[in-house]
């Protein structure tokens, strides 16, 4: 799957990944789980990056996580979107779960994390899915996170878990 950048965006390349690809998006959520660390002060996970890898090779292997990975032009890694099928009587059956979403700082503002979400949404639509869910980090500290989804047509659905109807 491909998605167009933005207008005014850098070309990236979104494509589902593979097991692998699992070393790659392994290091990318240990810098994402660093980040939200360092900035909230509190070593809230167990950030362990060959687990982490490890993790992300079994789940894509045995199909119960579903992973787009943003590339450069020159093939480098810019960030990637995680998703599952999760289930509820509220969400009316079955609905995506987005447990992490990550572009690597000197991509952010560039539409990397648009065209990710964009994948994420065409994915859910192709499953039958009627919405999208997502938990932000702890706030302010991810303030802007909160509004990057808000932006993307998130809205609140109770506390901080936001979602967006397909």
């Amino acid at each position: 799957m491909r998605v167009m950048p933005e207008k005014n965006a850098r070309h990236f390349s979104i494509a589902p990944a593979t097991s692998d690809d699992a070393a790659i998006i392994g290091q990318m959520a240990w810098e994402l789980l660093d980040e939200i660390m360092r900035s909230i002060g509190q070593p809230v996970f167990n950030a362990d990056l060959a687990q982490l890898s490890s993790r992300c090779e079994d789940f894509l292997a045995r199909g119960i996580y579903t992973v787009f990975m943003a590339t450069t032009a020159q093939n480098s890694p810019a960030g990637f979107i995680a998703i599952y099928e999760s289930h509820a009587l509220y969400a009316e059956g079955a609905f995506g779960t987005i447990p992490e979403c990550y572009v690597r700082p000197d991509y952010r503002s560039h539409g990397v994390g648009a065209q990710l979400l964009q994948a994420a949404k065409e994915y859910g639509l192709n499953q039958g899915w009627k919405r999208l869910e997502v938990t932000t980090p702890p706030l302010p500290a991810f303030d802007r996170t909160f509004r990057f989804y808000e932006t993307q047509g998130f809205d609140m659905a109770g506390g901080r878990k936001m979602k967006v109807l397909l």
